[in-house]
């Protein structure tokens, strides 16, 4: 069987843009929870673009946008409160926030890993449920970054 793993090194992000990427992510999901919108299928979705990288953005069968990535926030935070308070698995709020900004950071290297320096690549996240899995959103919050 052949391996489809591309070959890559993994470029970790710079401090800069992992405050950048915490103050974006800690903003969107404390927006989620004062709304009393945090459900136990909400979820931050992220699109990353690399300049001069061309690839399609993909959909789902129904046509709607899918992203690169998304992260189940109810496995770090406890759905259904006003304010963020860690999952039971999970010992305080910091330590909820690091292991969810972890994965996330993680998950950017991943799709930056193609570029040699994160400038001009823009972070596009998306917090909040939708009707279904690949329907439109019944709730969202959004925002935009541009790593440095």
């Amino acid at each position: 069987m052949r391996d489809h793993t591309p070959d890559f090194k993994l470029r970790e992000l710079s401090t800069v843009n992992k405050e950048l990427i915490s103050e974006a992510v800690r903003q969107v999901l404390t927006c989620l929870a004062e709304d009393r919108q945090f459900t136990s299928d909400s979820l931050l979705e992220f699109w990353v673009e690399i300049p001069g990288v061309k690839r399609p953005r993909g959909t789902y069968r129904g046509g709607f946008l899918m992203p690169d990535s998304f992260i189940t926030i109810a496995d770090y935070f406890q759905a259904g409160r006003d304010v963020l308070s860690p999952a039971r698995s999970l010992d305080d709020v910091e330590s909820a926030w690091e292991e969810l900004l972890d994965e996330l950071y993680y998950q950017v290297e991943i799709f930056t890993s193609q570029v040699d320096s994160s400038k001009g690549v823009t972070l596009e996240l998306w917090t909040g449920h939708r009707s279904r899995p690949e329907g439109e959103w019944g709730y969202a919050v959004d925002t935009k970054i541009e790593l440095v």
